[in-house]
């Protein structure tokens, strides 16, 4: 029996970083005047949950590739490897909408920079805000690839099941 929860689909994704900026720059066009200043600490946090995401991914994949899958001593256990795949499919869905706000916030900012001082002052802040978006996507899909077992080595989540 398969199970049906399957990879996290990249075109999933790219439709919700597309639908979060097309529904964000509306509202960032209603809003703007009411934001805070943008700074490059905005969007910090999404790194540091990428940078662990990142770390925990490699060391899975030591794991597993090791062997070492399992209870007691230094192993990892199974549910361990489940609750690492639901939240790296959680922080792919959430990186990618606010990747898209960020996205949106950015094509409101970029054509303004020369006419509008606070829309550029605001956009290194939401630069290094959508980069780290991106990275918080790019970890937890590389956290949910390191949770494969050595027998699983599909990599097309759009294939249909034989």
């Amino acid at each position: 029996m398969r199970c049906c929860m399957g990879p996290t689909r990249k075109r999933d994704l790219a439709a919700a970083v597309t639908a979060a900026a097309v529904l964000g720059y509306l509202a960032v066009l209603l809003l703007y005047r009411y934001f805070p200043p943008l700074t490059i600490w905005t969007g910090l946090s999404l790194a540091a949950v990428a940078v662990a995401e990142a770390v925990w991914g490699w060391q899975v994949r030591t794991k597993i590739s090791e062997g070492q899958i399992g209870m007691g001593g230094d192993r990892l256990h199974p549910l361990a490897v489940a609750r690492s795949v639901v939240i790296a499919k959680a922080s792919a869905w959430v990186g990618a909408l606010v990747l898209g706000w960020w996205l949106a916030v950015l094509a409101y900012l970029l054509p303004r920079r020369a006419t509008v001082q606070v829309a550029a002052e605001d956009t290194a802040g939401a630069v290094v805000a959508a980069l780290c978006a991106l990275a918080l996507v790019a970890a937890a899909l590389w956290l949910q690839h390191c949770c494969k077992s050595p027998e699983d080595r599909s990599e097309d989540p759009d294939a249909l099941p034989e």
